[in-house]
């Protein structure tokens, strides 16, 4: 057995150690900026203080008040379930059928063209498409409300922000058709990545059409699904732009979500402690959803190690 040259043992070596100098700096930039920040946030959480003012050391009464006392936190945890699962239903099964849509398209030049159309939305700023839409179902002059007036619905006309039955489901609606660009585009790069031999085969025993779709298709693109499935997640329980643009929470507590509490109590209450409280709280429940999900729901590469 030859046995490797000392020259190329030393470039190894040094090529080893060079990442992971070149790792130093990202990894030295990461600890100060977020970390540190979030390490700063659990000691904090233990404290009542004032931005500016004396702390006090009050041990776990911040959790307490939070998940016992506290009357918005039920409600707010409900808001957020909702939601997240509509919006893991939405961006789960419409941007995947666009991208088979797409995919099945016999010119390439043809699914150029809708991959683009569908990914122009993305460069629109989330907050200009919030204002829009507050502005398409505003109380009074809102283009839905105006359109059901045109076609003789005055009885449907309301106050979709402002009614506390419908508050809800129409943050929920916002962006609707829900053709999410970055989605579309997982998902295709996924339908892309089947190999071709595998369609052929399944050509072959006469696997087409939807039979296909759900024994070929979405079982090669579980990578792109449990993604997609973990920032959704991610982005329905930190997520509370949409909701502090267009209703602040109200009318009342029926849009208020966690994220929006937690915002409310350091900027307008100014009960640091507490909104760092509620802040470990949610970091909780994202990890804990996160495990889970790396846990039971399995990748087309993991299940295909496991056999």
């Amino acid at each position: 057995m030859t046995r490797p040259r000392p020259a190329l043992i030393g470039h190894r070596a040094r090529f080893t150690l060079s990442c992971y100098g070149l790792l130093l700096v990202p990894l030295a930039l990461l600890t100060l900026f977020v970390y540190v920040p979030v390490m700063w946030a659990f000691t904090k959480s233990l404290f009542q203080f004032e931005v500016g003012g004396a702390s006090r050391f009050i041990g776990l009464d911040n959790y307490v008040e939070f998940i016992t006392r506290d009357p918005t936190t039920i409600p707010s945890f409900l808001n957020m379930l909702f939601l997240t699962l509509f919006a893991v239903c939405t961006r789960l099964s419409i941007p995947l059928i666009l991208a088979k849509l797409i995919h099945a398209l016999a010119s390439e030049r043809a699914r150029y063209f809708y991959r683009v159309l569908f990914l122009i939305p993305v460069l629109v700023p989330g907050v200009a498409v919030q204002l829009i839409w507050a502005g398409m179902i505003y109380r009074d002059r809102g283009m839905l409300n105006e359109a059901l007036r045109a076609v003789g619905l005055d009885t449907l006309v309301t106050g979709w922000l402002s009614d506390p039955s419908t508050a809800l489901v129409a943050v929920a609606f916002v962006g609707f058709p829900f053709v999410g660009g970055f989605e579309v585009l997982i998902y295709y790069a996924g339908l892309s990545s089947i190999p071709q031999s595998v369609t052929e085969a399944a050509a072959i025993e006469g696997c087409v059409g939807l039979q296909k779709f759900f024994r070929i298709d979405i079982p090669m693109v579980l990578s792109q699904l449990k993604l997609i499935l973990i920032l959704t997640i991610i982005g329905g329980v930190q997520g509370f732009q949409g909701i502090f643009i267009m209703t602040r929470g109200g009318p009342g507590f029926k849009t208020t979500v966690p994220g929006l509490w937690m915002y409310f109590n350091a900027f307008s209450f100014q009960r640091m402690g507490y909104a760092c409280a509620i802040g470990v709280c949610l970091f909780a429940v994202i990890f804990g959803l996160t495990i889970l999900n790396m846990r039971y729901f399995k990748s087309t590469e993991e299940l295909v190690g496991r056999r």
